[in-house]
């Protein structure tokens, strides 16, 4: 039987996958709130939704699997309900599921953790919250910041950060990775999409600074490029390290295929080792033309730009059509979010599809059809 490329083992720097069929980063919003009557109750631990959710996939035969966005600092958080790993004690939590993941997998399972900074698109309700917008201060939110004193839309304002804040950043970025590397993860990926903060200081759309890090191109793609410097410096040599980028703002003077290449180029030069290629997210009022496929030229156009191995992403539905993604050359592995909520198999599902043997983990065994899923 000859292996479709989707279930091509695939290697980057120290770490084997065992195909190219991975889940990308998707918020959960889930961690448990800090209520002050719970002695010892803390922010942003990981707990049992995210074992049972982030398991289910290793169960459901993918290969790599990217935990939702985990702050790196307190207001780095996109709501009151995201997990972090700024504290020993989220660490722990995680620790927990990179276990249950390197146990549990029908195949050799991996698991990568996404850091990520809000920006002033941070301190705002989750999606199925009652409330909309900013969180005031009073309903546990917080102080945001970015680039510039901006909003984003109707959020509140955030304070614009200073060179200490910036280095301060830059600093959460490494002793997130240092704890990330202790509790168990395989890879690390830099979130430096979605008009989150790290994108904020790369869209000319929202920097506005005239200082080292806005201006020019290299001014505002300087924290993206400092936070892999600080990040690498830390991890293993032999530890992978990807970049979520949104390759485009969707809008006149905003980043670009161009830009992104560009970027790509440079953080393959400073130690990434694959992109991760989405798109939007810096400012409200544009126009996505959201479709199967929508952001598959923009990981092609990195890919073979920068030189640099690319994941695609954004309804990617089918082993089917992430075969002919794959096989077009377009990119290097397929990322798999709102499919894999609708099916945490997918991944046998597609195997199946594709008329490819994929392991089930025995518990499960008695479910798989004579001759397919």
């Amino acid at each position: 039987m000859e292996t479709a490329s989707l279930f091509d083992p695939m290697s980057l720097r120290g770490l084997d996958l065992a195909h190219r069929g991975w889940v990308a980063a998707m918020c959960q919003y889930s961690a448990d709130p800090v209520l002050p009557e719970v002695p010892g109750n803390a922010p942003g631990v990981p707990n049992d939704w995210h074992l049972m959710h982030l398991g289910s996939f290793a169960a459901g035969g993918a290969a790599l699997i990217i935990t939702e966005a985990a702050a790196v600092s307190p207001e780095g958080r996109i709501s009151p309900q995201d997990a972090g790993i700024w504290t020993g004690e989220q660490a722990a939590g995680w620790q927990r599921i990179t276990d249950f993941v390197h146990r549990h997998g029908a195949v050799d399972a991996r698991i990568g953790i996404q850091l990520a900074h809000a920006g002033r698109k941070a301190s705002t309700y989750a999606p199925f919250a009652a409330g909309h917008g900013s969180v005031p201060a009073d309903d546990g939110g917080w102080q945001t910041v970015g680039p510039t004193a901006d909003a984003f839309g109707s959020y509140d304002a955030p304070l614009q950060l200073d060179e200490d804040g910036i280095r301060g950043v830059i600093s959460d970025f490494a002793a997130a990775a240092v704890r990330a590397v202790d509790a168990g993860f395989d890879t690390i990926e830099i979130h430096g999409a979605h008009g989150y903060l790290l994108h904020q200081f790369l869209s000319p759309l929202v920097n506005t600074r005239t200082d080292a890090w806005g201006g020019d191109e290299a001014g505002r793609n300087r924290l993206t490029l400092e936070v892999i410097d600080a990040v690498r410096a830390v991890i293993p040599e032999s530890m992978p390290l990807l970049l979520r980028i949104s390759a485009t703002d969707w809008l006149p003077g905003g980043v670009d295929a161009e830009s992104s290449v560009v970027l790509a180029r440079q953080a393959r030069e400073h130690g990434v080792d694959l992109v991760d290629v989405s798109t939007g997210g810096a400012v409200p009022g544009a126009t996505i033309p959201v479709a199967p496929n929508y952001q598959v030229e923009f990981a092609a156009a990195v890919r073979h730009g920068a030189g640099i191995p690319t994941a695609a992403v954004g309804l990617i539905d089918s082993g089917t059509q992430a075969e002919e993604i794959l096989q077009a050359g377009s990119a290097d592995a397929a990322l798999i979010a709102r499919a894999a909520l609708r099916d945490p198999h997918w991944w046998l599902r597609a195997a199946a599809e594709l008329d490819q043997k994929l392991p089930w983990v025995p518990q499960y065994e008695r479910g798989r059809r004579p001759g397919g899923f």
